[in-house]
Formats: structure tokens, C-alpha cells, sequence
């Protein structure tokens, strides 16, 4: 469990690089304001993710109650819709200007990452990566409260 967890945690940092060297050096993404917002939330919400399981990971060890930091996570799920407000604006006002598709496109789909990112963490557990997770939904035919979620209501 403890190894599985570490995963996600470390691999949700990874990530934070390696899609910016692939997107904007392998896929050459044009560096536009609409772009570095899509890709901001999206490297934000990983790291939030990341902070999660790490301080999860430290709760199992501990043997608390709940992990620490519930209150800080609290202001973030609210902080986070904010800025998903502000940036979809930059994004939506790239899209009505900017005459190249490249300029604002990924930007746009990087929000949304960043979006369902958001829900997976703070909502609804979208993400079934292993064999436990994908037979539970099978099992149960619906998806369930993430995991912050129900730490946060604890």
C-alpha cells in the first residue's frame, strides 16, 4: 500500500517536467499566455495531488487519525475554482483573438486536465489505474468519493 502511494506521489511531480519538456520542447506548444495558464493549473493540481499522498503516506506511518494539512487542502479546493475562473477567462479571451489554433487549443485542453484533475482529487475518484480499483467499479457500477474528500470530511 505504502509502495503504491509513494508511486503516485513521486509520479505526480514527474510528471510536472517531463509533460513540459514533451509539450513545450518535443511538441514545440507555442508559449502563449492561454498555453502557460493551461499548464500552470494542470502543474498546480499535480502538485497539490502529489502534497496529498505524501501527507497520506505519512498518516498511514503515524498511525493518525487523518492526514495533516485537511485545513490547508480546504482553502485550495475553493482557491482552485477561482483560478480555474480567471484562467478559463484568459483562455477563452486567446481563443476569440488569437487567429492561430496553436495558441490557445492546448491551453484550453491542458484547463481541463487540470479540471477533471481537480475532481479526481477533491471530488470523485476518476482515476481506477489498478486491478483493486477497476474491480470495485465493475463491482459496484458507480464511481465513489476520492480519497481527499473523505479525509477532508473526517
Amino acid at each position: 500500500m505504502l509502495a503504491r502511494l509513494r508511486s503516485l506521489a513521486v509520479l505526480e511531480l514527474v510528471n510536472i517536467p517531463l509533460f513540459a519538456l514533451v509539450l513545450f520542447g518535443g511538441l514545440l506548444m507555442p508559449i502563449s499566455p492561454a498555453n502557460l495558464v493551461g499548464f500552470s493549473l494542470f502543474a498546480l493540481l499535480l502538485a497539490q495531488g502529489s502534497a496529498y499522498w505524501w501527507l497520506k503516506i505519512r498518516q498511514l506511518r503515524t498511525r493518525a487519525p487523518r492526514p495533516a494539512g485537511m485545513p490547508v487542502f480546504r482553502v485550495l479546493q475553493r482557491g482552485n475554482v477561482a483560478l480555474f475562473l480567471l484562467g478559463g477567462a484568459v483562455i477563452l479571451w486567446a481563443l476569440t483573438t488569437d487567429a492561430r489554433w496553436t495558441q490557445a487549443w492546448p491551453g484550453l485542453g491542458l484547463w481541463l486536465f487540470a479540471v477533471l484533475e481537480h475532481v479526481n482529487y477533491f471530488h470523485i475518484q476518476l482515476s481506477h489505474q489498478n486491478r483493486p480499483d477497476l474491480e470495485r467499479l465493475w463491482r459496484t457500477r458507480r464511481l465513489h468519493r476520492s480519497h481527499l474528500s473523505r479525509d477532508m470530511a473526517r
